[in-house]
């Protein structure tokens, strides 16, 4: 089968979504589907590219099994919201030319990765050329996600670019997203239920496990076995609401045994580091971001992992961070509200996680507590099995592929999809 992946994000981005696309055609192309891409430079999480690529001109490289495209666009040192929108834009010019130097290779299906919305009609004129499936898979409702941190104020601006989102939703074979509150939304934009999937995100449960040992990661970054590690790994963003770690530092500056850990890049990350100096923290570090085969000891290492998210975000994205830590039976304190995916996955799954109220300092400081005076001597059981009964990336994997086969007339219908993702 001829697949087409496009999207802006993707391997060897290290975090959010260029990780999964670039693991999702790994795995395609392993099981026998010829596979191209057509995407943009590796710049994400740090908003600038990475050595041995250009964001100036085209490059056609054959990586692994997969021929990848990546095309040129305007990547801004500070991301504003509209350098963003300039940026996103000016992928979807150029991608549209990378696409039309594969109008001759039919593909069966093109996979367009939201974000960004901006490369849906592009991607659509191609499958109507090329005869081609679509399916539009979901990681950030992006819009949804401005509208919600207040990026976008005018009333008749925001109900113009939901009509444009609700238009092009309609026009793909399928639509896929990542979580069930997620799919619920997929139904407000006009996204029928036969033509909806559930794709979760997923974790290698074989690689990261509770069985590794941190104590080595401990020690090449200076800090001792009887230190308590709080991290916040991934992307340092304005929609996390990040400052509350610097808060949170603060009132444990005389608690000498604990260590806050900020591990990422990102557009807010060198505001974070001001807002730490001038309060003089000693107990808050920043470092880069590690290579994945790192990624175990990382987990490893701390006592308890931030997943931090302002008000308004929570179901608009959801954390790539969470499957690693679920799958290493990490101790997490999660902000969101009770209603969100994130609030309705703890309050089903008892002990999987603390949850707090999103930009409360007071409560967020207060859930680190518990969390620290808890025995620590034992891994977290309860999102271990989670991560392992839900999250494999074989079965998730093997299941959206068979729902392509399904669509493209090469497999009968199964009597159920996802199911058991859903509910166990």
């Amino acid at each position: 089968m001829r697949i087409l992946v496009y999207g802006v994000n993707y391997s060897p981005e290290l975090t959010g979504v260029g990780k999964y696309t670039g693991e999702m055609v790994e795995w395609l192309s392993d099981h026998g589907c010829s596979v191209k891409v057509v995407t943009a430079p590796p710049y994400y999480p740090d908003w600038k590219v990475k050595e041995g690529y250009t964001s100036f001109r085209y490059q056609l490289k054959r990586e692994g099994k997969v021929d990848v495209l990546r095309c040129p666009l305007y990547i801004p040192s500070n991301p504003t919201v509209l350098k963003r929108i300039l940026h996103l834009m000016s992928f979807s010019v150029s991608s549209f030319a990378g696409l039309i130097s594969l109008i001759r290779w039919k593909p069966d299906v093109v996979i367009v990765i939201e974000p960004s919305l901006f490369c849906t009609p592009g991607a659509l004129l191609y499958s109507a050329l090329t005869r081609a499936h679509t399916i539009l898979h979901v990681q950030d409702f992006e819009l949804d996600a401005m509208l919600g941190l207040g990026m976008v104020r005018s009333g008749c601006l925001t109900k113009i670019a939901l009509l444009f989102e609700r238009g092009l939703m309609r026009r793909f074979n399928r639509v896929s997203t990542i979580s069930l509150n997620m799919l619920e939304k997929l139904k407000l934009k006009g996204v029928e239920q036969k033509r909806s999937m559930f794709f979760p995100n997923w974790v290698d449960t074989d690689f990261v496990t509770p069985e590794v040992n941190g104590e080595n990661f401990r020690a090449r970054w200076g800090f001792l076995p009887e230190h308590k590690i709080i991290l916040y790994s991934g992307n340092i963003g304005v929609k996390q609401g990040l400052e509350v770690i610097v808060e949170a530092a603060n009132q444990f500056r005389c608690a000498k045994d604990v260590h806050f850990l900020i591990v990422g890049q990102g557009a807010y990350r060198r505001e974070l580091e001001k807002q730490a100096e001038e309060a003089c923290l000693n107990n808050i570090h920043f470092f880069d971001l590690v290579p994945y085969e790192l990624l175990p000891e990382l987990m490893a290492m701390a006592d308890i992992h931030l997943v931090v998210q302002r008000k308004g975000a929570a179901d608009s994205v959801l954390p790539s961070k969470l499957t690693s830590i679920l799958s290493a039976g990490g101790y997490s304190l999660i902000t969101a509200e009770e209603e969100t995916e994130l609030g309705l996955l703890v309050g089903k799954y008892p002990g999987i996680a603390e949850l707090v109220e999103p930009e409360n300092t007071e409560e967020f400081i207060a859930g680190l507590s518990r969390l620290l005076a808890r025995n620590q001597h034992s891994y977290n059981k309860v999102a271990r099995e989670y991560a392992t009964h839900n999250l494999r990336r074989d079965s998730i994997l093997a299941r959206f592929y068979s729902e392509i086969k399904v669509m493209c007339g090469k497999q009968s219908p199964a009597i159920s999809t996802y199911e058991g993702t859903n509910n166990d």
